[in-house]
Formats: C-alpha cells, structure tokens, sequence
C-alpha cells in the first residue's frame, strides 16, 4: 500500500503566545500555498476564527484550492476551559470559518484537548482530528474518540527545519499516514530575540526544505491527502 502523507498547517499569529505579528500570515501563508499548488497537491490549512476573519481571502483560498479546518477561536488552551466555553469557542470559530467552507477537520493548539470534549467536534459537524501526536507519547495510531476519527500527528515541525541530509533519515522511517504539522511563520525569517525554536530555522531555507519533503515523498511514490480526504478514504474502506 502507498504511503500516504498528510500535510496540514496550523494558521495562527507568529509563534504564539511569544509574538504578535502577522508576518506568516502576510508574507509565509501565500508562498506555501503557491508551492503546493505547483506541485497540484492539497495541504490542510487548519485556521484559528480571528485569524480567519482577519485574513478572508487566505480562508477563502485555502476553502477553494485545499482543506480549510479548524484550530480553534483565539488558539487557546482548551484543557483550560470548561466544557461550556470550549463548546461556545468552537461554536463560534466554525460558524467563521463556514463562510469560507464547510470545516470537518480539527487541531487543538498546544495538543491539549480533553477526550470528553471530542463529543463537541461531533455535535458541530467535525469528522477528523490531529491533535494526538506520536511525538508526545501517543502510540495507538489512527483510532476513534467519541465519534471522531484521531488521525495523529507524526512529529514535531523543529524535525522539519532540520538540515536536509539530517531530517531525511526520519521521512524514510515514518509509518503511514505521515501527518506533517507546519506553521506559516516558519517560513518568514523570524527574529532571534524570540524563543530558538521560533525561530531556528526559519525562513527561505523552511520553503526550501518543503520543496525537498514533497519532491522526496514524490520520488517514493507517496500519496498526499486531505486530513479530509483520508477521513473519507478510511470511512469507506470501513464499508468495503
């Protein structure tokens, strides 16, 4: 079976909660989505509400061209809410984002979502989630949570900002679905007074390395899908 690879960006300000620009949004955002549409292949552009509304036409590109999802309100911490606010947050951020798409994927920021709260991206219309993550422990692979599909995220984005020769051994060794989480900022040249890693490996050589991932899984035969996509893939194969 070929390997499936799942791009997916978290679309938010600049290295949150440490800056408060908008330069990935500006200048980073544009350039990844011109690269994947040279290569005629989809990301999953997982938008926080108010970054959407502050960017429209990006959402509406990402609706038209990729996958739109959903990554919260304000890229809060929703094991820091009740259910009542993490319901009335996510609420508000689809109701958003529906002006652009109709969202069914989903990322908590920080990776932090409680299990019971899956019964929310349920009842607002979410199929697909990315917030478990095999890079902080989670070892069941794609399963089920209260009527959502967890396809897990594989590793952290700093593995790829490494040098190309170094974080080429991990693409080799990664096991399908590969789920590749990226952020606009990365690919604008971030300043060194932030955190390093806001700011290792930023920039031109991010885009360049994109470049080299895509052409790698290319070269190995590798499909790219939607998180939405895989969702319907998986449900099918289900029925088959």
């Amino acid at each position: 079976m070929d390997k499936i690879v799942i791009l997916t960006f978290d679309v938010e300000e600049d290295c949150p909660p440490f800056a408060e620009t908008r330069r990935g949004m500006e200048e980073g955002l544009p350039r990844v989505m011109d690269l994947l549409e040279e290569f005629k292949i989809k990301g999953t552009f997982l938008f926080t509400g108010r970054i959407a509304e502050e960017f429209p036409e990006l959402a509406e590109r990402a609706g038209k061209k990729h996958e739109l999802g959903c990554h919260g309100l304000e890229h809060e911490r929703f094991d820091r809410l009740s259910f009542e606010e993490a319901k009335r947050r996510l609420e508000e951020a689809r109701e958003i984002l529906s002006r652009f798409s109709d969202p069914v994927s989903f990322r908590a920021p920080n990776f932090q979502f409680p299990d019971m709260y899956y019964r929310i991206l349920a009842e607002l219309g979410f199929k697909v989630d990315s917030t478990k993550a095999r890079h902080k422990g989670w070892g069941e692979g794609v399963t089920e949570i209260n009527g959502v599909l967890e396809v897990p995220a594989t590793t952290t984005s700093i593995v790829t900002r490494l040098p190309w020769k170094i974080q080429k051994r991990f693409h080799r060794k990664f096991e399908s679905p590969i789920v590749y989480i990226f952020h606009p900022w990365e690919f604008v040249r971030m300043p060194r007074t932030l955190r390093p890693d806001c700011w290792f490996g930023t920039g031109e050589s991010a885009l360049e390395k994109l470049r080299k991932l895509i052409e790698f899984h290319l070269d190995n035969g590798a499909r790219f899908l939607t998180l939405r996509e895989f969702y319907e893939e998986y449900q099918k194969l289900k029925r088959e």
